[in-house]
């Protein structure tokens, strides 16, 4: 798997952050929910799909060091 993308991913806000781990598991947290959601992830070139631990499938893109995913813009956290 190619993981140059695992970390933290944050919503310009911070309400929405995803930690993309280098298993290639991804834990989300949204406002003070920590572990909103939980799943899996899979990175091919610059596009990544998302299968959370109830089914629920979703995806996104890398562009220029920015995710967008789902009509929402997350950025790596430092």
């Amino acid at each position: 798997m190619d993981n140059k993308y695992a970390g933290m991913w944050v919503t310009k806000d911070g309400y929405i952050r995803h930690n993309l781990l280098p298993n290639g598991r991804y834990d989300e947290a949204r406002g003070n929910r920590e572990s909103a959601y939980q799943g899996s992830y899979t990175i091919e070139g610059d596009h990544i799909e998302y299968v959370d631990d109830t089914g629920f499938t979703a995806d996104g893109d890398f562009r220029d060091g920015i995710l967008y995913h789902a009509g929402m813009v997350l950025y790596r956290q430092d």
